[in-house]
């Protein structure tokens, strides 16, 4: 439970991150490295910072793609909660 509250604070204060530097034309932070943040756990968080920092919102792959990881990874935590009792 503390690596997902870790790995989704991760995902929002990143997609913050590379807003400011976008902003400011700095060295960005990878799309891949955006994207296996969400795959690892970080999903929610990801999705947050999407919305909040309106950040990568009009990429096929994050507005379709992030909550499609989002939804994947709700199943697979109930089917593991639902057969673990």
């Amino acid at each position: 439970m503390i690596y997902l509250v870790m790995i989704n604070v991760l995902g929002f204060v990143i997609m913050g991150l590379d807003k400011a530097k976008a902003k400011k034309q700095k060295y960005r932070i990878s799309e891949n490295t955006l994207l296996v943040i969400a795959l690892i756990g970080g999903s929610l968080g990801s999705y947050l910072g999407m919305y909040c920092f309106h950040h990568k919102t009009q990429h096929v792959k994050f507005y379709i793609g992030i909550p499609l990881i989002l939804f994947i990874q709700i199943l697979i935590y109930c089917f593991y909660f639902y057969t673990k009792f």
